[in-house]
């Protein structure tokens, strides 16, 4: 079971999208503490989300945690399912609103950092963490 939770391709670019996952969750994460008014609690309260001092908590560590083990491809397809999730509900919850009120084109706009995201954490879910991953050294041992 734990080889195939680690199991990656070769390629030396998928770094490219740990990287790049792995520090904008990492960064979202830390500023839900930082900034828990705007980012953390704060904004979950004002999106209408149950219980949001636990959620700014909650998804705030989560993001931290996943997004380090995402940077050092350690257990990266099991660390991109919450970070995919987490991309879902975040645009339930604040975009399909900004359709339904300011249009397609809006929402897209408002979209794309979080099309991305969850477009990349798909991949790594696919993918692996690559050749240059803790994931691959754990693979070469076994």
């Amino acid at each position: 079971m734990f080889q195939k939770i680690i199991q990656t391709n070769n390629s030396k670019t998928t770094i490219i999208i740990r990287l790049i996952v792995g520090s904008v969750f990492l960064s979202e994460g830390i500023q839900k503490f930082l900034l828990p008014a705007i980012r953390g609690a704060g904004r979950f309260e004002k999106i209408g989300l149950p219980s949001p001092e636990f959620l700014g908590f909650f998804v705030g560590s989560f993001e931290i945690l996943c997004g380090v083990l995402i940077l050092i491809g350690l257990l990266t397809r099991l660390a991109s399912i919450p970070t995919l999730v987490i991309m879902l509900i975040a645009i339930a919850t604040t975009k399909m609103e900004v359709l339904a009120y300011d249009g397609f084109w809006q929402m897209m706009h408002g979209i794309r950092t979080d099309w991305a995201m969850l477009l990349g954490s798909l991949f790594l879910i696919l993918k692996g963490g690559g050749k240059w991953s803790i994931d691959t050294m754990f693979m070469k041992n076994k």
